[in-house]
């Protein structure tokens, strides 16, 4: 096997083509998790009605947690808010929201969508195994960019002719949104 940087260039390309690919999917859905949530998908939504304390003060973190054990159901609590005169609590499998005035609200039941929610778990993982990995990753990608850039011919479409001005324009764009549009 000869080394040469068009060799190594398609090998790491293919060393890395799924993760490649993973990252990319998960980054689109990533992008529009605001719009709607593509790592879980509704089983079943419940009505509630539950007594809340009248002073909004006494909806606490405790209180919420609580709530879980007369809802009937055992999931992990993540958080609470109250927004706009609804309470709003995150469970690992359920969302609940409740009219603070009424009491009356709902209880949704998901699950997690499959592959999807996995692909979504790359950008969040924090094991010290999977962030040595996301650098090497990062660093094979380095990789891939530079030797592309070095395998194009001399002439009018080499990297010293035209490539820069391009990789100056693909620097400068998202700098743009990041500090301009943002």
């Amino acid at each position: 096997m000869q080394f040469n940087i068009r060799s190594l260039h398609r090998d790491f390309g293919y060393f890395f083509i799924g993760l490649i690919v993973s990252f990319s999917i998960s980054g689109i859905l990533q992008n529009h998790r605001q719009t709607w949530h593509p790592e879980k998908y509704t089983v079943e939504i419940r009505p509630i009605h539950v007594k809340l304390p009248q002073n909004e003060q006494e909806i606490t973190e405790d209180f919420a947690k609580n709530l879980t054990k007369e809802l009937g159901f055992k999931d992990k609590f993540r958080r609470n808010s109250i927004k706009k005169g609804e309470l709003k609590i995150s469970y690992e499998k359920h969302d609940v929201e409740i009219d603070i005035k009424s009491g009356k609200g709902e209880v949704v039941t998901f699950k997690k969508t499959p592959l999807i929610a996995q692909m979504n778990q790359l950008h969040k993982d924090t094991s010290i195994w999977w962030i040595y990995y996301s650098d090497i990753f990062a660093l094979g990608l380095i990789f891939i960019a530079i030797t592309g850039a070095m395998m194009f011919p001399r002439g009018k479409f080499s990297f010293k002719s035209r490539g820069w001005k391009l990789a100056i324009a693909g620097i400068v764009f998202p700098l743009i949104f990041l500090f301009v549009l943002a």
